[in-house]
């Protein structure tokens, strides 16, 4: 029985585990899920043996004892080394990228800096964030299903090293980022525009203009004329 702690909370990162749960259900292997640091501590006490803990959607730092001691594996949403750090997806729309993808690896103590096991592109270029998740979890979950396969088959798992001359870094965005102001419409494209609405559609904080009465208008999502 190979044992396998998964660490997700957000929607997307749910629907990744639920579907490892379901395709692995009648094969050897005991999931057990965290949904907050809290929890995985505790599991981690309780029950120091797993094989593989996963990190799907992840946002906390998770300490180099963990790193060190286990094999942590994690999921980001770019074509690592691009867009290591916060917002990956947010930034990529943002800055009218054509192409994202998953990206599987091997967690160390760097920022998102350990070798890949796994790495698929998709095309982002017109996708809203909708559209974005939906890839992100067809891809992410095939990709983990062919690691746990090679898990429970014993075989050595093939990483990659990341090629550090092509790293870029980007900071988590804060809500005040959300904000469009009335110079931007003269200042970039419809393109431009509708990208940064529809990369901060629920469950992030929807882009929005100030109005005369001080109020925020939320704009949830966007289409532009080709």
């Amino acid at each position: 029985m190979k044992n396998i702690l998964i660490c997700s909370h957000r929607e997307w990162s749910l629907q990744i585990t639920e579907n490892l749960i379901d395709y692995f259900h009648e094969q050897s292997v005991l999931f057990k899920h965290c949904k907050t640091p809290e929890d995985l501590t505790k599991e981690l006490e309780k029950n120091p043996k797993y094989e593989l803990i996963l990190f799907i959607g992840w946002n906390e730092i998770i300490s180099k004892s963990i790193t060190d001691g286990y094999t942590c594996i994690c999921l980001h949403p770019s074509l690592l080394p691009k867009y290591r750090g916060g917002s990956p997806i947010q930034h990529q729309m943002i800055n009218g990228e054509k192409t994202s993808g998953v990206t599987i690896f091997q967690m160390n103590e760097g920022l998102d800096k350990g070798p890949v096991y796994f790495q698929k592109e998709f095309e982002l270029k017109k996708k809203d964030l909708n559209m974005v998740f939906d890839e992100i979890i067809k891809i992410g979950s095939n990709g983990f299903i062919k690691l746990i396969n090679e898990i429970i088959l014993d075989r050595d798992l093939i990483f990659t090293k990341q090629d550090e001359k092509e790293a870029t870094y980007f900071k988590r965005r804060s809500p005040e980022q959300s904000e469009i102001f009335i110079e931007d419409l003269t200042n970039y494209t419809a393109q431009e525009i509708s990208n940064k609405i529809n990369s901060l559609m629920d469950p992030y904080p929807n882009a929005f203009i100030k109005c005369r009465d001080g109020k925020k208008l939320f704009l949830s999502h966007s289409k532009y004329e080709d």
